[in-house]
């Protein structure tokens, strides 16, 4: 079985799409924001990053919102680390686990924030941004990371089916990584397979917080360039039942324009 979480981390580090790297850092507030982001999270967690900034998170950035809920989340708190890490260049295959679970973790921050400030108030944070208890918890962070990994490749498909040579440059791209052999063949079925939103929208299965982080992830996937991918991003919204609020604070967090 396909670890999830760890293909997930792979996905946004290596960046299926060319600006999904350059959208990352936007969200988490650039280059010296990224910084700032290990050196405030170093000192939440009672220890230091070795050569970066000892400031708390750009309270101004999209972690502003939440990551005072973080506080006594070590596990969210590492993996943010380990994404902020891999964006600035370091990383590996080494920490994979830690990168996958930095990946959800923002993804499920911009979620929360996105709700929040459409006018949709949470009544508690996403899971993954919440200290697994059991596991059943990690089960349902895994299933979270399952239903975002297939989003991501069926918004990949948007302007028609991914053709093979496309499918090598992209599975190339994700073994610098570490895609493993057994992450690569599903990859591979995934891909192939014909496009279907409504199976993305089924997955979700109503929740709002997963939904507003497939959208997210969507993003993070494609280059929106194309009539295509504008029109299938605006149906995978109301398949989701996203307010355009929502979506909207999602692409100028991301610094997307659809």
């Amino acid at each position: 079985m396909a670890g999830f979480m760890d293909m997930l981390g792979t996905m946004v580090q290596q960046g299926m799409a060319q600006s999904g790297g350059t959208r990352m850092r936007h969200a988490l507030g650039g280059r010296g924001g990224l910084e700032d982001l290990l050196g405030g999270l170093g000192q939440m967690m009672g220890g230091t990053q070795t050569g970066q900034s000892s400031a708390a998170p750009n309270s101004s950035g999209m972690l502003g919102d939440v990551v005072g809920q973080l506080a006594n989340n070590k596990v969210a708190l590492g993996g943010l680390g380990a994404l902020a890490g891999a964006l600035l260049g370091g990383g590996g295959k080494a920490t994979r686990g830690a990168i996958g679970g930095g990946s959800l973790a923002m993804l499920a921050s911009l979620a929360f924030s996105s709700l929040q400030k459409a006018g949709q108030p949470r009544t508690q944070p996403p899971r993954a941004l919440r200290e697994p208890d059991n596991e059943e918890d990690v089960q349902a962070l895994e299933n979270d990371a399952e239903v975002i990994v297939k989003a991501m490749i069926n918004a990949a498909k948007a302007d028609g089916q991914i053709d093979q040579a496309e499918i090598e440059k992209i599975i190339g791209k994700l073994q610098e990584g570490g895609l493993t052999t057994e992450e690569k063949e599903f990859f591979q079925t995934e891909a192939q397979k014909k496009g279907d939103l409504k199976s993305v929208a089924a997955a979700v299965d109503g929740d709002i917080d997963l939904a507003a982080q497939v959208y997210a992830a969507s993003l993070l996937a494609i280059e929106v360039d194309t009539q295509a991918e504008r029109s299938y991003l605006k149906q995978l919204a109301a398949e989701l039942g996203l307010n355009p609020r929502v979506t909207a604070h999602i692409e100028k967090t991301l610094g997307v324009e659809v």
